[in-house]
């Protein structure tokens, strides 16, 4: 008996290896993969989400598998190119205590300008519409004077929120909107307002200041990211801290 490769395994190989190759260098290609991983996240979450106001824990668990289901697409697209996470500038060449303490006051510096343009926005907001909006929080009253609740929803939002949405909305949509071949001088720029809408509009359950606020964030993070040369970290670190203010804020009502 003859040993070699099965000509399924074979074909499926294949098949994985040209649609990596499409990814890689065919533009339609990358925009249907972008547009492949929202609307699977849309649509889960239009499937499963409760209009129950009492099911307020359930509802942040559906967006948490959407994320989940999200970062799993964003990873079988990297694999499919024969990549992993340091192409969207994952892992440490080298860590001493030197490089921590620069990423570290690097995350803080992050973390005040996208404080500063979140505030920006709701300036912004404010004069448009002439008075004073508060973006729609109702979703976390589920924390309010409930601590272990809150230690539970930190773990989770650092792990889906503060490093998927860096994934997510920095990492991989600036990344696969700068290779669609936009002119050079612009299309970092592009890519960078087109993500942050998107991340804004993502955010549309807190309502339009919450957008606003959001999309605004978002050019923060983005900016940061292509100045800091991909050391997602750095935004990581930054929006773990932002995300532990709006949770305290929530738990203390």
């Amino acid at each position: 008996m003859q040993l070699g490769h099965h000509p399924k395994n074979q074909k499926r190989k294949d098949f994985h290896i040209q649609l990596g190759n499409q990814l890689k260098t065919n533009k339609l290609a990358k925009i249907i993969e972008i547009a492949l991983v929202f609307l699977v996240a849309f649509l889960f979450i239009k499937a499963f989400i409760s209009e129950k106001p009492s099911d307020l824990i359930y509802n942040h668990s559906v967006i948490w598998f959407a994320n989940i289901i999200m970062l799993t697409l964003v990873y079988v697209g990297l694999r499919l190119r024969g990549e992993n996470f340091t192409s969207f500038g994952f892992g440490f060449k080298r860590f001493d205590l030197k490089f921590g303490i620069k990423t570290f006051f690097q995350s803080i510096l992050v973390f005040v300008l996208a404080l500063s343009c979140f505030i920006v926005g709701s300036i912004i907001m404010a004069n448009i519409i002439g008075i004073p909006e508060n973006s729609e929080m109702s979703g976390y009253d589920y924390l309010k004077d409930n601590i272990w609740m809150l230690f539970l929803s930190l773990g989770g939002t650092y792990m889906v929120s503060s490093i998927g949405e860096e994934v997510i909305y920095r990492a991989f949509l600036i990344n696969r909107i700068s290779e669609l071949g936009l002119a050079s001088k612009k299309r970092k720029v592009i890519a960078v307002v087109i993500s942050a809408i998107v991340f804004g509009f993502a955010h549309y359950n807190w309502g339009l200041m919450g957008i606003v606020q959001t999309t605004f964030m978002g050019l923060a993070l983005g900016i940061s990211y292509i100045y800091l040369k991909k050391r997602i970290w750095v935004l990581i670190f930054a929006h773990a801290y932002m995300d532990t203010i709006l949770m305290v804020q929530m738990y203390l009502g």
